[in-house]
């Protein structure tokens, strides 16, 4: 089964369990979300298009993280003129995953929203603090040297 869904302005065809990378959503990491403009569903064959969505159907999904696509360089040149200009840029996305596909009156079911991975959450928000809370788990790993103070004679 799979259905053809808009999720933030571009069309997906999504499968459940399958992981898709759309543009940013406003949603925090780890939120259940529902998109109900479901386009196109298949379900063994049976193929429903809707007008311009099919009524009743949505898509339950998870925010797994938020990130950054690669960097797309982009350069611009005028020959003999002297001009030349370069900017980079890495578009926001946001990692779902697709739990299911709900037909009309269907709800989640428990095992599928417990089917999402369990991610290890570090409770710092800044870079800068997140690199403390591994290096501190490091050093508690880490066996203690003893240094011997030499005497002075």
């Amino acid at each position: 089964m799979y259905a053809i869904v808009e999720i933030a302005g571009q069309q997906f065809k999504v499968q459940k369990n399958q992981r898709v990378y759309v543009h940013r959503l406003e949603a925090s990491e780890g939120s259940n979300l529902e998109f109900d403009k479901v386009l196109l569903t298949d379900s063994d064959g049976k193929i429903v298009v809707g007008n311009p969505t099919v009524d009743g159907v949505r898509v339950a999904a998870q925010v797994l993280q938020h990130l950054q696509g690669d960097k797309v360089l982009v350069f611009k040149k005028k020959r003999r003129k002297g001009y030349q200009k370069m900017n980079g840029h890495r578009q926001a996305l946001s990692e779902i995953l697709v739990q299911d596909i709900l037909g009309k009156g269907e709800k989640l079911k428990a095992a599928d929203a417990a089917l999402a991975p369990k991610r290890k959450k570090v409770a710092a928000t800044s870079e800068a603090a997140k690199t403390e809370a591994v290096m501190a788990e490091v050093k508690a790993k880490a066996p203690a040297k003893k240094v011997a103070k030499k005497k002075a004679e």
